[in-house]
């Protein structure tokens, strides 16, 4: 039987995490998981009940009472919240403003943490986040930290807007990836920083399939251990 392994996917906003940690669990027939998306449900969820994003006890107490599935779908992965898709809806400019301020608090942290680990067990898995290999999975057979100029990172948050009917200027975008990586490196709770074993790989000048390739042959070597 063919040995399974855990994969940690981390780095800052708009790296390219969730799209190469989607492609490289498509090689490898593993598990993806994009814990980025359960955050943003929890956003949009808080924002829909116009709960303050700023108070981590409701926060906590909203998350204990709710559902969320990363259900794998023709367009990718499908984010459902309480029996409903809102894979379209996380991604809109208010819960990316949002989403930040929901991940930095501790009760919300270890609620979500425990959550991920269980869809973990027992399989191989891709997950992608910002504390994935230094508080989620800290055993993880491969980690990486993946990062990009934040020109770069704009450029293609702007595309991936455009592709979902989502209109932003590049300026509003650098601007909000330079904030987001700020809130993120700077919380006290689990701080966006690379684990001590994770292989660094920059994407600025690499190609979606030339990194997941990376990733792959990187894995197949863990995997052959």
């Amino acid at each position: 039987m063919t040995r399974v392994i855990k994969i940690a996917i981390d780095g800052p906003a708009a790296a390219g995490k969730s799209t190469i940690a989607k492609m490289t669990a498509e090689k490898l027939g593993y598990t993806y998981i994009d814990t980025g998306a359960m955050y943003r449900a929890l956003a949009h969820k808080a924002i829909s009940h116009s709960i303050d994003t700023s108070n981590g006890e409701e926060l906590h107490s909203l998350l204990m009472e709710t559902e969320i599935v990363l259900s794998p779908s023709k367009a990718g992965q499908a984010v459902i919240v309480d029996g409903v898709d809102v894979t379209k809806e996380i991604r809109s400019q208010q819960v990316t403003a949002q989403v930040s301020a929901v991940a930095v608090h501790s009760g919300v942290r270890e609620l979500m943490v425990e959550k991920q680990r269980q869809l973990a067990e027992g399989t191989g898995v891709v997950m992608d986040g910002r504390d994935i290999g230094t508080a989620v999975l800290p055993n993880a057979e491969l980690k990486i930290f993946m990062t990009a100029s934040v020109e770069e990172r704009a450029l293609r948050r702007h595309i991936e807007n455009i592709q979902h009917g989502i209109t932003t200027s590049l300026d509003e975008l650098k601007a909000e990836i330079s904030e987001r990586d700020r809130a993120d490196s700077e919380r006290e709770v689990s701080p966006l920083c690379q684990a001590q074993d994770a292989v660094l790989i920059d994407t600025t000048s690499m190609s979606i399939e030339e990194v997941a390739n990376q990733i792959s042959e990187l894995a197949e070597k863990r995997i052959r251990l």
